[in-house]
């Protein structure tokens, strides 16, 4: 069943990816700065995360790499409107939050590429 689970948390974070591009231009006033390129390059880190998984290959890098960029999120996108108890943001810190640990849980329990950072 774990195998199963980690395709399970990947294939979020490809569909999230492919929305980056689909949207850009809607998520570009989200993006603290940057506009539309950063949420490309982003969508891109969240398309290599899913590789990364199906593949096998750079998953422990790629899933300490994409804790990092959800913790940015949190704090750089969502944590204002926490802040100002917005509904949508509290839920999508939280859920943020939730997939920093799985990420954190995969490099850890899970991945099977430790060739760069051990």
């Amino acid at each position: 069943m774990t195998g199963l689970g980690k395709y399970i948390f990947a294939i979020p974070m490809l569909v999230f990816g492919l929305f980056h591009f689909m949207n850009a231009d809607a998520m570009a006033g989200m993006a603290p700065f940057g506009g539309a390129i950063i949420v490309y390059l982003t969508g891109a880190c969240l398309i290599a995360f899913a590789l990364s998984v199906f593949i096998g290959k750079y998953d422990k890098l790629a899933a300490i790499l994409l804790a990092i960029f959800l913790l940015l999120t949190m704090f750089m996108i969502f944590l204002k409107g926490v802040s100002a108890n917005d509904q949508t943001a509290t839920t999508m810190f939280l859920k943020d939050l939730g997939l920093v640990g799985g990420a954190l849980m995969y490099a850890h329990g899970f991945a099977k590429d430790n060739s760069i950072i051990g």
